[in-house]
């Protein structure tokens, strides 16, 4: 229930919206309000926002949403509520029961936010799509995206994080998508889903929702996990390298992904601007959403050709006469794997140097892991390996090794290597982009 203090008078989240109608910008940050804004004042662990309420009026704000009255009140322009991000949420939900247009929903354990973005990329060239900013795309994220979205949309793209069981079921009560995907379901966050297997249920949370709501969802067909547990759902749009309504290959040896078609579109190839072929089943689902929304084939390959990858992802960039991939805004066993077998068989680089930060919130398994991934390392051949942070500290093996990425910033800028292929990865927490500052 909410009121506003000045008037003591009882409003819904309706009458809420009312106000959000002729103020529709919101904002939990006072760092980055902007005037006309409504102010929620979150709270977290560190945090709490009710606080900077006083302070987010005086910047302009006309409205300051809190659950608790702190410091001076001002009764005419504060809205008390039992729980403010609850509040947010439910505004979220009631703005998103407005529009009756396609709302795909994306999860995953690797590869959402790149497929978030080439799916936008499609769709735009023939409908006016909004999607997640960046990575916002957990429970407050989710509920700001939500609400960014404008009257004239025809298709929203929403990304969903996350790193525990029940969560993605959480976002779907109020972010309501009608069709769905599901990237893949590997190693990560496995301290927060309990193991691999909790991992995959957690994921398809996505699918149960779809399922009893008698939506849609796109599936990668080579992965038997997604084929199974998408049984039951009303319709299946299937991608993959076989048996499915959309085929297609990666073709092998170029710097960056390339992929021919055999079924389903009039597209022979498609030539991005993304390194690692592990981007394959990204670009293959932006393929089939496309079809699926009946885009013309020309304007999917446009697309997806004129996409240029940001924030250190899957990124080919040159300095001081190497190429280096960046590939470094997350990382975990299965997204690691696939990067390092990449790049050891990328035939046109001879002299390669791997540099790895170490990956977060892998449990009991963390040390078995990182192990896993420096015996993989021993089985190619490279100039030069270097290893840092977390857990690489904590086990045996060969190579250069540095605690943060300052120290390997340090090091880097002393070797000054030249005419080589440099792959940089590892978690967001190791801040590997900043070796290249």
């Amino acid at each position: 229930m909410l009121f506003l203090v000045g008037l003591l008078t009882m409003i819904s989240i309706e009458d809420l919206y009312q106000i959000f109608k002729s103020y529709p910008s919101v904002q939990t940050d006072t760092r980055m309000l902007k005037e006309g804004d409504i102010f929620f004042a979150l709270k977290g662990a560190n945090f709490n926002g009710n606080l900077f309420a006083n302070q987010a009026l005086g910047k302009g704000a006309v409205y300051a949403v809190v659950d608790e009255l702190v410091g001076d009140i001002n009764p005419d322009r504060m809205i008390l509520v039992d729980d403010v991000l609850h509040t947010l949420q439910m505004l979220a939900k009631h703005h998103r029961q407005q529009f009756n247009i396609p709302f795909i929903a994306i999860t995953g354990s690797n590869g959402k936010t790149t497929t978030k973005e080439l799916i936008h990329a499609v769709l735009c060239s023939s409908f006016k799509t909004y999607t997640t900013i960046g990575n916002l795309n957990n429970h407050i994220g989710i509920p700001l995206t939500l609400l960014k979205i404008k009257s004239d949309a025809e298709m929203a793209v929403i990304e969903m994080g996350a790193n525990h069981q029940k969560e993605i079921e959480s976002y779907c009560q109020y972010a309501l998508p009608t069709h769905g995907i599901i990237t893949n379901a590997g190693k990560a966050h496995l301290e927060g889903f309990g193991g691999e297997a909790g991992v995959k249920k957690g994921k398809g949370e996505l699918y149960d929702y779809l399922r009893n709501a008698g939506g849609a969802v796109f599936v990668m067909w080579d992965y038997d996990y997604l084929r199974d547990i998408s049984k039951g759902i009303r319709e299946i749009f299937s991608y993959g390298t076989a048996e499915a309504d959309i085929i297609g290959q990666p073709i092998p040896g170029a710097s960056f992904l390339e992929m021919g078609f055999t079924k389903g579109t009039s597209i022979k190839s498609i030539k991005t601007q993304l390194v690692g072929d592990y981007n394959f089943p990204n670009v293959l689902a932006a393929v089939a959403v496309g079809k699926y929304f009946n885009i013309a084939d020309e304007k999917i390959k446009a697309a997806i050709e004129n996409y240029t990858p940001t924030n250190s992802r899957s990124q080919m960039v040159e300095k001081g006469g190497n190429k280096i991939i960046m590939d470094a805004y997350n990382a975990n066993p299965s997204s690691m794997k696939a990067a390092i077998e990449n790049f050891a068989h990328l035939k046109q680089a001879e002299k390669k140097v791997l540099i790895l930060g170490a990956m977060a919130e892998l449990g009991e398994e963390s040390l078995d892991e990182h192990q896993s991934i420096v015996e993989l390392i021993k089985k190619y051949n490279w100039n030069q390996v270097v290893l840092v942070g977390g857990d690489f500290l904590k086990i045996s093996h060969p190579y250069l090794s540095f605690a943060n990425s300052m120290e390997a910033k340090r090091w880097f800028d002393k070797t000054r290597f030249n005419g080589c292929y440099i792959l940089v990865k590892g978690s967001r927490s190791m801040q590997m982009e900043k070796i290249l500052e």
